[in-house]
């Protein structure tokens, strides 16, 4: 079982960027799946979370309004859009369902 994050990389302060979230191995359909981020430093913590319908989704106050979680359950994938970006959301962003974590992909918004 593999969740291979990929959309990661340096922005300006404002920008907008998606993320991709590649499950293999099983069928994640019924499942939820969720994005969490680790800046320098910090704990990892949670960023937003979708159930496996799609429909009902969960945001961080930090990042509602700003991020959007979605996903395409025919290609076992989950997506998460980010727009409005500030240096605070610099992290890697890591995706998560079952039990399972991705590796991350680095996200880094400059000023």
């Amino acid at each position: 079982v593999r969740l291979v994050e990929s959309g990661g990389g340096s922005v300006q302060a404002g920008d907008s960027m998606r993320l991709s979230c590649a499950a293999s191995g099983q069928s994640f359909i019924t499942y939820s799946m969720a994005w969490f981020r680790q800046a320098p430093g910090k704990e990892r913590e949670f960023v937003a979370a979708i159930t496996w319908t799609g429909g009902t989704t969960y945001y961080t106050d930090s990042v509602r309004g700003r991020f959007t979680i979605s996903r395409d359950n025919v290609k076992n994938t989950a997506y998460l859009q980010m727009n409005s970006l500030i240096p605070e959301d610099t992290a890697v962003y890591y995706c998560y369902s079952i039990t399972y974590w991705g590796k991350g992909t680095l996200v880094t918004v400059s000023s």
